[in-house]
């Protein structure tokens, strides 16, 4: 069959950003004829073995427990399984001193889907209205979904069902060329927010570049959407309390108009999709609506064994003991490797190592594109992602989009070394043409 496809639907069955590039980084590892791959574009987490044993631990307190059929074997709330909600509104009320009840709080299929309530549910088209104070003038009926910092989270690009309506800013480099390390900044003199937004979205600890926006930075962001009642979705898939993958103090922040969004994937749960929306309870009941219509509710066998492992603390422990540690660490072979097999005196810039599971490489004046890069790093046996996939939204054609790598942190510590040497031999070589 051949159906036609809606407008929508052909934006949507079309793969967007990172999806897109593993379609042929599969090929390639299928195709490798006996070729050895570093794989470095993974973005799965690395199955820890404590962390495991957290999962397996929880799951067989919920198959002894007499409210296992209760989980599995019923349909639940649309705004998810009550004893998680109360879990984590005790561990934040504790933790960070806040006052939240259960209406504070939606979980939902992965963090992903947040963002796609969000962007669909504030973003795009809005029925024409007339401004009060001049009834021959009409509010602007297009309402658009602003990323602060680009580059950010490529499936921003994917969430919404009106492609335009996404806008990116171009940030700031704050480089330190002697030490070959750079970091952007929010460019608020680019940011604009107004009755023309919807919402605004981006993650801390940044994927795919590890940067963690100031408290100072992302009030202020927020300040300026509170101006126009405008919803700021912080997307903290790699912030404390789990899975914690901040490797510099961060705080997060909560109230008024911003939404803390976090996910469970990278504190060993992706394949049973949690992610947690904590906010304020007008924004909340919006949400749980769109997600009523859309899947009814969130599997419930993840959120029961979450609540364990949230209740006992053991979460947050291993959190901070373990799955930070071991991505910290990963970082510093890459840092180090490349400081010692990067020539001085080529302008290459590591972004500043501040969390997540990744590291951004920045060749600034590279002889060639990121994606032909890519391409040779390939014939050498290195799989990276070119970086610029990790641009949705930005308007303008900036040359710094395609300088740049996504390397990940999840292979083991020889093969990020020697993968690392590599890459290195091969930029000396295309720099010296």
């Amino acid at each position: 069959m051949n159906p036609a496809l809606t407008q929508f639907g052909a934006q949507m069955s079309h793969l967007t950003g990172v999806r897109a590039i593993m379609k042929d980084i599969i090929e390639t590892l299928r195709a490798g004829s006996g070729q050895e791959f570093i794989n470095l574009s993974a973005g799965n987490p690395v199955i820890l073995p404590e962390v495991e044993k957290l999962w397996r631990d929880c799951t067989a307190e919920l198959l002894a427990s007499p409210e296992y059929g209760e989980v599995v074997c019923r349909y639940g709330s649309s705004q998810g399984y009550q004893p998680l909600i109360d879990a984590v509104v005790t561990d934040f009320n504790q933790r960070y001193g806040l006052n939240l009840t259960d209406r504070n709080v939606l979980i939902t299929p992965g963090s992903q889907s947040i963002y796609f309530y969000a962007a669909n549910a504030f973003g795009g088209y809005t029925a024409p209205r007339t401004q009060i104070a001049d009834p021959n003038s009409q509010i602007p009926n297009f309402k658009s979904i602003v990323l602060p910092l680009s580059p950010d989270y490529t499936g921003y690009g994917g969430v919404s069902l009106i492609p335009e309506a996404v806008i990116a800013c171009k940030p700031t480099l704050d480089i330190d060329a002697a030490a070959h390390r750079f970091k952007y900044r929010p460019d608020f003199s680019q940011l604009s927010i107004d009755q023309t937004t919807g919402c605004v979205i981006f993650s801390r600890p940044c994927n795919p570049t590890g940067n963690v926006l100031t408290n100072d930075e992302v009030q202020k962001i927020a300040d300026l959407a509170a101006v126009f009642d405008v919803p700021v979705f912080v997307d903290s898939a790699y912030a404390p309390p789990f899975p914690s993958l901040n490797f510099t103090e961060m705080t997060p922040i909560f109230g008024g108009n911003i939404v803390h969004c976090m996910s469970l994937s990278k504190a060993g749960l992706p394949g049973e999709r949690i992610g947690i929306a904590i906010g304020d309870r007008n924004i909340i009941q919006i949400l749980e609506s769109f997600q009523t219509n859309m899947c009814i509710h969130s599997p419930r066998y993840g959120q029961a064994i979450a609540t364990r492992a949230i209740n006992s603390g053991a979460l947050a422990d291993i959190s901070f003991n373990v799955i930070r540690p071991y991505y910290q660490s990963k970082f510093a072979i890459v840092e180090t490797t490349l400081e010692q097999s990067m020539p001085k005196d080529l302008p290459w810039f590591l972004h500043r190592g501040e969390g997540a599971i990744f590291a951004w490489l920045w060749l600034k004046d590279l002889p060639m594109t990121d994606w032909e890069l890519y391409q040779k790093l390939k014939e050498v046996g290195v799989i990276v992602v070119p970086g610029s996939s990790f641009f949705p939204g930005l308007r303008e054609d900036w040359q710094h989009k395609h300088e740049c790598l996504r390397i990940s942190l999840t292979a083991t510590n020889d093969e990020i070394e020697t993968a690392m040497k590599r890459l290195a031999q091969l930029v000396e070589k295309v720099y010296r043409g």
